[in-house]
């Protein structure tokens, strides 16, 4: 005979049922839980907007004063307290784009080697080697810039740039060291470890069922992964490249020490420039006057707000397609 199961519902006095006070707890919890989340998620949005907000309003006396004309602008001049942006927008796009001309490749070939082509023991020790590389503070790079980089690049680099290259506007002029040039690759060594994780991530999504149908076609093992697997993770790719710009766009100390800090625009890389980020933190201490203040916080808002669009756009991409990074 099997025995009978008992079962003993205790209640407290007063008819009280425990299983729906313990329900009772678990929802409160739920409903406590779910608004400590909203307030932090929208906490997010408050302080982005309350930054906009704080640099559109210092950033009064230059608006009203230059208007639209700020950003096309090229004279800047404190003592006449007359400000213009171009020269900053100008060597802060040059920088960037110089960067990811370099850093593209690069990022994007070592991050194929790391998912295709490397044992897993060796890609996971490189892939954390790339990860100690993005933690590196943006003065070190700054100062191997100086001290190792552009010694480099002005006895071997750029005299055999002048020699192939020297007809071209950009590689025309002389070379004192600190540049655009020499910012630019301080930059694409800085952004490719942020490449180079992104796209391994991107790649490592890639379905393997893709790949082996490829293989089950005869196709090798090259053909697959420029046929197959970089097509598919091609938006993931874009992404990383508009982050590694945005990281690019905003980068202080490193650009700040070998980028010449010369408010004027030239065809040369091989002339020294000016960045957004490099003008505001080289001179704002120094600021005096509402009108002076008012144009380097205007500089910070026009920073933030194409910082702002360029990681909204490199988000889309990646997450775009289902939110892993590829395409279906």
């Amino acid at each position: 005979m099997n025995p009978k199961t008992t079962v003993t519902v205790t209640t407290e006095p007063g008819g009280g049922n425990p299983t729906r006070f313990s329900s009772g707890r678990l929802h409160l919890g739920d409903r406590l839980l779910k608004s400590i989340t909203w307030l932090s998620a929208a906490s997010i949005i408050i302080i982005t907007i309350w930054i906009a907000w704080q640099l559109f309003v210092f950033s009064a006396p230059s608006r009203h004063k230059f208007g639209w004309h700020f950003l096309l602008t090229k004279t800047w001049n404190p003592v006449s307290e007359h400000f213009g942006a171009l020269p900053f927008i100008y060597g802060t796009i040059v920088t960037s784009v110089f960067a990811l001309v370099i850093a593209i490749p690069l990022g994007v070939g070592a991050a194929i080697f790391l998912v295709e082509m490397a044992p897993r023991k060796v890609s996971g020790f490189l892939a954390f080697l790339i990860e100690l590389l993005a933690a590196v503070p943006s003065v070190i790079y700054g100062l191997l810039g100086i001290f190792l980089l552009i010694p480099i690049l002005r006895s071997a680099v750029v005299p055999a740039l002048k020699h192939t290259l020297g007809f071209l506007p950009i590689f025309k002029g002389p070379f004192y060291g600190v540049s655009v040039f020499s910012a630019g690759i301080v930059l694409a060594i800085m952004i490719v470890p942020f490449i180079v994780s992104v796209t391994r991530e991107v790649l490592l999504a890639v379905p393997r069922e893709q790949r082996e149908a490829s293989l089950a076609l005869g196709a090798t093992h090259w053909e697959t992964v420029w046929k197959v697997a970089i097509p598919i993770a091609r938006r993931g790719i874009f992404g990383a490249g508009f982050l590694a710009l945005a990281r690019a766009l905003g980068e202080t100390m490193a650009v700040t020490m070998v980028i010449g800090n010369d408010p004027t625009i030239r065809a040369s890389l091989f002339s020294p420039g000016y960045s957004i980020a490099a003008a505001i933190a080289n001179e704002f201490t120094e600021a005096i006057g509402r009108m002076y203040i008012g144009a380097l916080i205007e500089l910070g808002l026009v920073l933030f707000g194409v910082t702002f669009i360029i990681n909204g756009v490199a988000r889309l991409l990646i997450f775009s397609t289902g939110g892993n990074g590829y395409e279906s």
